[in-house]
Formats: C-alpha cells, structure tokens, sequence
C-alpha cells in the first residue's frame, strides 16, 4: 500500500460496525509500533494505526 491508495480499515481499530474506506494519506515507520497508516474518509475523519488493521480496497 501506497499514499493515495484506498484502503479499508477494521472496526476493532475504529469502533465503528462496518468496516471504513478511505484513502491513505500517510504511512510511517513507527519505531515502537512498526508500520502506522493513516487514512481519511469520505466524511473527512482520519483514522490511524498499526498496519495490521488496514486491507487494500
């Protein structure tokens, strides 16, 4: 996944029901938590966090 990628992100991260899309609007290499992606939907929420909580749309 790249900035500019759509992506959905899990509601166990963002305590939503259904799962969220939006595009990537950032990626960092965290030293403490690995890879964090940050993403903004449709609504203009960001949500942010560890990698594994975010698939390709």
């Amino acid at each position: 996944m790249e900035k500019g990628d759509i992506a959905k992100v899990s509601p166990k991260l963002t305590g939503e029901r259904e799962w969220i899309e939006g595009e990537i609007i950032d990626i960092e290499k965290n030293p403490f938590k690995g890879i964090v992606i940050s993403i903004k939907d449709k609504l203009g929420r960001i949500f942010f966090g560890e990698e594994k909580y975010f698939v390709p749309a």
